[in-house]
């Protein structure tokens, strides 16, 4: 009796939750995206309620107040949603720029590759956090600006994961059939290569997500971030003052960070393990 054949999709998972790290930070994402999408609901108090400052964690306060009586925890409730908007819209931008150049570069290879490719490590050499500071201060902090500033400089790296891909599987026998029937280099590209190439680009992009949170954050720590929205970097910068009079301040959103960028980073080693032709035994 024949066994019956598992699901790409299904093999994936199987492959995936082998690693009880990766099924950690997998929990972890979605404990992320969840506080996130319900924060004004889960918030036990909302930004206009002021206790009293420097109220140490208790019961009425499980995280303690800030140096205005701000709830800690309903702050950092609220800002998880500006770091899911941060890493998601950075990411959804750089993707859509890295798939682009690197699609094209790729496919066409030769002088269109060569062009491409220097542009791509123009952008590479520059160095972006400097270089994010320098854009946020001239046209300003607003969370659309950073995303913005974010996507255009994390680019590079999608584009040239992309085109190696790309250069691996133009030349492949089911590309051969495909143009011999007429397909456009259009749908070529769309149709047949891009979602054969797409594994390594959804790995990096599940780190890129932790890497634009991060990004944000330091902007937000200096002062850079926008002040209409409540962020864990705004809560960092708020607490730089009070490190030895108030530890909380600093701590649990600290934690929260961590706690959130380690646990994209393991859903990505586990993605990278489940994807990879190479890895799969």
């Amino acid at each position: 009796m024949v066994p019956a054949r598992v699901r790409p999709s299904r093999q994936v998972w199987l492959r995936f939750r082998r690693k009880k790290t990766a099924l950690f930070g997998l929990a972890g994402a979605v404990l992320f995206v969840a506080v996130a999408l319900f924060a004004p609901l889960l918030a036990p108090y909302n930004l206009m309620d002021m206790g009293p400052s420097f109220q140490p964690p208790g019961a009425d306060h499980i995280l303690g107040t800030d140096s205005l009586g701000s709830d800690v925890l309903s702050n950092m409730i609220l800002g998880t949603r500006t770091s899911l908007i941060v890493g998601l819209c950075a990411v959804l931008t750089s993707n859509i720029i890295g798939l682009t150049f690197g699609a094209i570069a790729g496919y066409f290879a030769g002088r269109t590759d060569n062009i491409l490719m220097r542009v791509t490590e123009m952008f590479q050499i520059l160095p972006q956090f400097f270089l994010a500071i320098i854009v946020v201060a001239l046209f300003g902090s607003s969370i659309w600006n950073i995303v913005f500033v974010i996507g255009i400089l994390t680019w590079p790296v999608t584009a040239r994961l992309l085109r190696a891909e790309f250069l691996s599987l133009r030349k492949r026998e089911f590309v051969d059939a495909a143009r011999a029937l007429g397909m456009s280099d259009f749908d070529l590209i769309v149709r047949e290569i891009l979602p054969n190439a797409l594994p390594p680009i959804i790995v990096n992009a599940s780190l890129q997500i932790s890497g634009a949170i991060l990004l944000e954050a330091s902007l937000s720590f200096l002062g850079l971030g926008d002040p209409d929205a409540m962020s864990w970097g705004i809560m960092l910068h708020n607490a730089q003052e009070y490190f030895n009079r108030a530890w909380w301040m600093a701590a649990f959103p600290g934690l929260a960070l961590f706690a959130t960028t380690l646990a994209l980073n393991l859903m990505g080693d586990g993605l990278n393990d489940a994807l990879n032709p190479r890895l799969r035994t």
